[in-house]
């Protein structure tokens, strides 16, 4: 992993390098953020700048050398690992896991998301956990001289996931350092850090990542269109991570849309008639699929709000939806909008506290035919 892999991040490669650089290494670093906007990614790439033998002149790692070799296909004998798993026997520790890890790391480079890494293990309702016999195996680990290079390093993915006793155990060896030793941590929930650990790091915050960055990544990676890169990376909030998790319902989303255009023609039309079948429609679908609609036309409703204002770089449309809006938008105003959200909302609510769908369903039909003839 190279720096120039990871988009956007501007300055924490700037900090990272500058630390190399100027052989200001800490001993242990904190990278922490939101999850899924390539924290992970970024310790590789700055390990791999540490070790690499023959660094660019613009700040980066060769990937060519030995040591990048190693690094990418996570063969190098200094550099280790430490990530949470599900306890299957009396010794859980990341080693046993590390044919998992691997894959987990080549199927997506860029981000690294605990539900994709927990469906790796065989329990998968279980919680991953880093136990205190991990904290003890990499104390073992490190207790020897680097091999390869100068330092001796580890990755330490999720230590918010440190039991007490592995924490209080990896305290001790960020208080009492082995002089070849680099530790760094990757957190997305930093206020879950044992605070005494927490207070030893040098930590280096990063941000979600600008829209257009997301968008940019999307176009290029996944092969969407403009409009749909950037709609999607609105919804994204800076994750990449998030992005994908977009992209794997847009099937779902397709049907949302069209049972959006279905009770927004059902309602300007005053077709009440129609409404009974629309709401055991969306009721069919389950409680989860139902508050997931709710939500997205909640959105769209804001969006087409906002349609009228006529600044597209405001939007964050599809061209399916902003082909619907062309003519919709107009029924959308400052007199109903609000109100519209509020039933929206409150079907939410209803819905996941067991209410009955049909009946909230067709109730919403029925507000919102009313809402609809307040636009003017």
């Amino acid at each position: 992993m190279r720096f120039s892999d990871i988009p956007g991040h501007i300055e924490v490669k700037r900090w990272l390098r500058q630390l190399v650089d100027n052989d200001k290494i800490p001993h242990a670093l904190l990278l922490e953020g939101p999850e899924g906007i390539g924290k992970l990614a970024m310790a590789r790439a700055l390990i791999q700048y540490i070790y690499c033998e023959h660094p660019t002149d613009d700040g980066d790692s060769c990937g060519q050398c030995q040591s990048c070799t190693l690094l990418s296909s996570l063969n190098h004998l200094d550099s280790m690992y430490s990530f949470p798993v599900v306890k299957e026997d009396d010794n859980p520790i990341s080693d046993k896991y590390l044919q998992q890890w691997k894959r987990f790391l080549s199927e997506e480079p860029l981000y690294a998301g605990i539900d994709r890494w927990t469906a790796m293990f065989s329990k998968t309702n279980a919680r991953p956990v880093i136990y205190v016999t991990e904290a003890n195996d990499l104390i073992h680990k490190l207790s020897f001289q680097a091999r390869q290079s100068r330092y001796k390093s580890v990755i330490v993915w999720l230590p918010e996931r440190l039991n007490e006793e592995a924490a209080n155990k990896l305290l001790k060896l960020i208080e009492e350092p082995y002089p070849d030793t680099l530790l760094v941590f990757v957190s997305n929930e930093p206020q879950l850090i044992l605070p005494t650990i927490y207070s030893r790091l040098q930590r280096i915050p990063m941000r979600r990542q600008p829209d257009d960055i997301i968008a940019s990544w999307l176009q290029g990676n996944r092969g969407l269109s403009e409009a749909d890169s950037r709609a999607i990376a609105h919804l994204a909030d800076g994750s990449f991570l998030e992005a994908d998790l977009q992209l794997s319902v847009s099937s779902d989303t397709k049907r949302y849309f069209e049972l959006f255009k279905s009770l927004m023609r059902l309602a300007y039309a005053r077709k009440v008639a129609g409404f009974k079948d629309w709401a055991a429609e969306l009721a069919d679908m389950g409680r989860e699929s139902e508050i997931k609609f709710y939500t997205y036309a909640a959105r769209l409703i804001r969006e087409n709000f906002v349609y009228n204002f006529r600044t597209p770089q405001l939007n964050y449309l599809n061209p399916e939806e902003e082909a619907f809006s062309k003519n919709f938008a107009r029924f959308i105003t400052v007199n109903n909008v609000e109100g519209i959200i509020g039933v929206i909302d409150n079907a939410i609510s209803e819905i996941g506290g067991n209410g009955n769908g049909k009946t909230i369903n067709f109730d919403v039909a029925m507000r919102i035919m009313i809402l609809l003839r307040k636009a003017g």
